[in-house]
């Protein structure tokens, strides 16, 4: 069961910190679009995407990173990065640098040759240079669009236990989602002797006819060995330049690859890794937070979660008339939040979001910046940043309606942005 938001921090946990992750440099894979989750990423990357009422996507690799002790952290971006860049200086710029430690953007810059990043493969590859001039003894790369908790320490210790060259972190996950990961099969060893990658039969589990063993997009390397592979790969004109499909395929053939049950290397999280690149997924990960007890705890004190915020006043509730009392219940309202004689149910409200009299908010998640008009009545959407409702506005009652204006999803989610208001944000 998940914990409560009522239960107090326990004790500090024991955390694998040590010269492991001393002389570790991660690489956080922050180039995509992120296509699935459709208008969400016409303007930002997909690890640039608000989750959680006042965190990015990418904060939760990267303060995995920190807790577990990593303090060398290169993020690699390419598309509309601009947003994500911005976030990164300002909420991630209090790595001292005179200590070693750092968060450095590498942007597509033809480092090598002429083109931009191919692949995730290639996106390590063309800086591979900066990777030397850190000299680390081991790579954690990591995707930077998952929302989960992890203590990388446990990974490379195990990694370097089993004298790996390659080790590859795993979830079960339902064989009929399994299209959408790379595909393992491991001995009694955790080595890796079959992969697959987004295979349109996923292999079932022995374990379990039900699961597929899947990878995570989590890889150590030693160092070593991934600057001669990727300079392999890079000659290979055969190559698609991909983890997935080149690099872990080649590896078990050739080198050690093992693999990393994500719940040996969990922190508080019981087992909680989502990747939410749809907008169906998107939209339930961020209301869970609502419940009693999530599956995600954002209030553990003894592995938190990093980001950037402005400086905004509490969230306010104002009125308290009986048909118009400012009021929120099993929801999550962020800070500059004004409330003015509405109603908000089972609800996700980012910062600076304003819902004014008369209107109820039911089951959505409501980016910053948002402006709710009196009488509206909003139900089961995603509402993006910065869009303005009109008053008398109703959303989430006939999806026939709304899906003339609207994207709707497959389990009827409504996802609303400015443009589709007729609110042009983004005209040059």
């Amino acid at each position: 069961m998940a914990p409560s938001i009522e239960d107090k921090p326990g004790p500090q946990m024991e955390r694998n910190i040590s010269k492991l992750t001393a002389n570790t440099v991660a690489m956080v894979l922050a180039g995509g679009r992120g296509s699935r989750l459709k208008a969400l990423t016409d303007w930002r990357a997909k690890p640039a995407v608000p989750f959680g009422g006042k965190f990015r996507i990418i904060d939760f690799p990267m303060s995995n990173c920190i807790n577990s002790g990593i303090r060398r952290i290169s993020v690699v971006t390419q598309y509309k990065s601009h947003s994500l860049q911005r976030h990164l200086q300002r909420g991630w710029s209090f790595m001292s640098g005179q200590f070693g430690e750092f968060v450095e953007v590498l942007p597509a810059q033809q480092r090598q040759g002429e083109g931009w990043y191919i692949g995730t493969a290639d996106a390590v590859y063309q800086n591979l240079d900066i990777i030397r001039h850190y000299n680390p003894e081991y790579v954690i790369i990591l995707a930077g669009d998952h929302i989960y908790k992890m203590d990388y320490g446990k990974m490379i210790a195990a990694h370097v236990a089993k004298g790996a060259d390659i080790t590859v972190g795993c979830i079960p996950v339902p064989l009929a989602e399994a299209k959408a990961f790379g595909v393992m099969a491991i001995d009694d060893d955790s080595r890796i002797v079959e992969f697959a990658e987004k295979p349109d039969q996923p292999k079932a589990m022995p374990s379990d006819p039900n699961q597929a063993l899947a990878s995570m997009g989590i890889y150590v390397f030693s160092a070593q060995y991934l600057r001669e592979r990727l300079k392999q790969d890079a000659a290979d004109k055969h190559s698609t330049h991909d983890f997935g499909h080149d690099i872990i395929p080649h590896a078990i053939a050739h080198a050690n690859a093992f693999a990393f049950p994500f719940l040996d290397g969990n922190t508080s999280a019981s087992g909680y890794w989502r990747d939410v690149g749809t907008i169906d997924a998107y939209w339930e990960a961020n209301i869970n937070l609502a419940e009693i007890s999530p599956d995600l705890n954002l209030y553990d004190q003894n592995w938190p979660i990093w980001t950037y915020q402005e400086q905004m006043p509490p969230a306010k509730f104002a009125f308290d008339d009986d048909n118009r009392r400012g009021m929120a219940v099993d929801s999550m309202i962020s800070g500059g939040c004004l409330i003015t004689g509405a109603t908000i149910r089972h609800s996700v409200l980012f910062s600076n979001v304003r819902v004014h009299s008369y209107s109820t908010v039911t089951d959505a998640v409501v980016l910053p910046d948002v402006e709710i008009n009196q009488h509206c009545r909003i139900k089961r959407c995603v509402i993006d940043k910065g869009t303005i409702l009109p008053e008398g506005t109703v959303i989430g009652e006939n999806l026939e309606e709304d899906a003339k204006r609207f994207y709707i999803s497959e389990n009827g989610i409504v996802l609303v942005t400015p443009e589709m208001m007729g609110q042009n944000l983004h005209e040059t």
